[in-house]
Parts: structure tokens; sequence; C-alpha cells
């Protein structure tokens, strides 16, 4: 059983040490305490703790060893087109990917359902800096449909497709190669 006496939910609301994620995982996997009883002592829900034990099982320890993370557009739509043709939760996705939210994909998913591709695109934070140059570059007009200009934007746009379906064709036959495969799904139900 885990030791509670550090009261550890008033302690980590949001944020749980690696102590902890590890403490709990191994309580879990030793069949010592449910999903639902950690999740009870450390006041967060049963599918936080069912993350953590996915996440240990598909990269150990170095799961929860985090920095901060800035996603490329094109690792976005790998994990997204993952989930959509393995039918994979965002839940296991995440595991699978090692992105300790979960939420986040479904956001991914929402953005790119309801904006298109380019709301996948990182946005820079603060205040642009404006100079000459830039205040020149953005009064530039956007090339008419038929010209050079455009016709060379759909090629470049059309070469970054072909380039990340061969990507996706690869680490999809690379996964059907790994002997581990989604096996932990019906364990971890």
């Amino acid at each position: 059983m885990l030791d509670t006496t550090n009261n550890w939910g008033a302690v980590f609301m949001s944020k749980y040490s690696l102590a902890i994620k590890l403490r709990t995982v191994f309580s879990y996997l030793e069949g010592k305490e449910s999903f639902n009883s950690l999740a009870e002592e450390l006041r967060t829900s049963s599918a936080v703790v069912m993350n953590w034990v996915k996440q240990y099982k598909y990269h150990g320890a170095d799961a929860f060893k985090k920095s901060y993370t800035s996603y490329s557009t094109q690792y976005k739509l790998d994990v997204l087109n993952y989930m959509n043709e393995n039918g994979t939760s965002p839940n296991e996705t995440a595991a699978i990917f090692n992105i300790s939210e979960p939420s986040m994909i479904r956001k991914w998913r929402r953005r790119i359902e309801n904006e298109g591709m380019d709301a996948l695109n990182s946005k820079k934070k603060g205040r642009p800096i404006m100079n000459s140059e830039k205040q020149g570059a953005a009064k530039k007009q956007v090339p008419d449909d038929g010209s050079v200009e455009a016709l060379k934007a759909e090629l470049e746009r059309l070469r970054m497709e072909n380039a990340y379906l061969k990507k996706l064709n690869a680490l999809v036959q690379n996964k059907e190669k790994s002997p581990k495969k989604t096996k932990h799904k019906s364990s971890m139900n």
C-alpha cells in the first residue's frame, strides 16, 4: 500500500514527482492496489494512474522524465494518423508516443477537425517584433491562382505531403514488424 501520510493530493495537485509515479505504477503492477484505490489515495482520476502504467509499460521509467517539448506539425500528424489507422484511443496513443498528456492529442484532433491542417502549426508566443523589412514583407500580395508563385507553392505542398505519407508508411510497417504490437491493450482493461 502507498504511504499517504504526505498528503500527496494537496501537495501535487497537477504534477506528481517521479518517485510518486513510480511507486504508484509498481503498487499496481505488483497487484497490491487497483487503479481506483491508487487514484483515490493520490486524489486524482483512475485514468491518470492507468495512463502512467501504460507509459511505464512502453517506455520504462524514462516515460516520466519530461522536460518541455514542442512537437512539430509533422509529428502531430503522424500521431493522429497512427491513432486513426490503428484504432487506438488518445490514452493508448499517448502512451505509445510517450506524450505525457493524452488531452493534448484530443486538442490536436479537435483543431484539425475545426480549423484544418494549419491549426497544428506551432504558434510563437509573445508579441512579434516589427521592423521595416518585416513590415514591407507583410504587405506582399498573395499570388494569383495559376501564377508561377502559386504553382511553386502548390508543388512544395504536394512534395511535403508525399514525404509525409512515405514516412507514415514506414512507421506503420515498422509497427507491424514490432513483436510488442499493441497486445498490452487487452491487459489494460
